[in-house]
């Protein structure tokens, strides 16, 4: 894990789930997820949009080319739990696709524009998942 992200996840755990910087007043989670080949679990924080009944996670990776690890290792092993605030809850995972994605990138971007400016960086197209409470 690099040491931002430690960092991050550290501030996170030691504020109740709130951080400064970039992140300050925002929505983050931490997202726990087991390696899809290795097996190994690992943490990253990420910012969410509330989303009625779900949390919504976005796979920007800052507009690089290719998806996070982390993409990879939800896909393989959507069953996982997330740290939101001070609670660690379990929840299931699952890539948002079709109108759904559509509609939901709308919000998203209204609400966190940083995220379109990520998607013009990038051929690919960012993907999101959905975490629902399992």
């Amino acid at each position: 894990m690099s040491d931002w992200n430690t960092q991050i996840i550290e501030e996170f755990r030691a504020n109740g789930g709130k951080v400064g910087g970039r992140f300050e007043g925002g929505t983050l989670l931490l997202i726990h997820h087991r390696g899809a080949r290795t097996g190994t679990e690992r943490v990253n924080p990420v910012a969410y949009l509330p989303d009625g009944d779900r949390m919504v996670i976005v796979a920007s990776a800052a507009g690089a080319d290719k998806n996070p690890d982390w993409y990879h290792n939800l896909k393989a092993n959507p069953d996982t739990t997330a740290e939101v605030g001070t609670e660690t809850v379990d929840v299931h995972a699952e890539e948002i696709l079709g109108e759904d994605y559509t509609a939901t990138w709308e919000r998203l971007v209204a609400r966190m524009p940083g995220f379109d400016d990520y998607r013009k960086k990038t051929t690919r197209r960012i993907p999101l998942f959905a975490l629902t409470r399992i």
